[in-house]
């Protein structure tokens, strides 16, 4: 198998996905942040392709960074308590990790997918 990386959002105050939220993927590089990709979510609130897809997959260290405020802000919500999310998570195998973001305006979680 060889390994890549999605993730979604979904607005859990609104019970619908989240569109055009920009995502940002790092790999982190002893103090280093290498940036490897930006995207938005479509309108099921996923990426259109995986954000890192199998031929770019390699294990480590990586930080999502959701741009939560601006999605908020669009959507007319209170956005003065969250704005930049960042998701900090390592990848040891060669698999599908699905990491998503499950947000409101005043919270959020995550938990590895399927």
């Amino acid at each position: 198998m060889t390994g890549y990386l999605t993730t979604h959002v979904l607005d859990t105050a609104k019970g619908s996905p989240a569109p055009g939220l920009r995502i940002e993927l790092f790999k982190l590089e002893g103090d280093t942040r290498v940036n490897l990709s930006e995207t938005v979510t479509n309108a099921d609130g996923r990426t259109d392709s995986p954000i890192l897809p199998p031929d770019q997959f390699e294990t480590g260290i990586f930080e999502l960074v959701f741009h939560a405020g601006d999605y908020l802000r669009a959507c007319g919500a209170p956005s003065d308590f969250l704005d930049v999310i960042p998701l900090r998570f390592g990848m040891t195998e060669n698999d599908h990790y699905h990491v998503p973001l499950l947000l409101s305006p005043f919270s959020y979680s995550t938990y590895r997918g399927s």
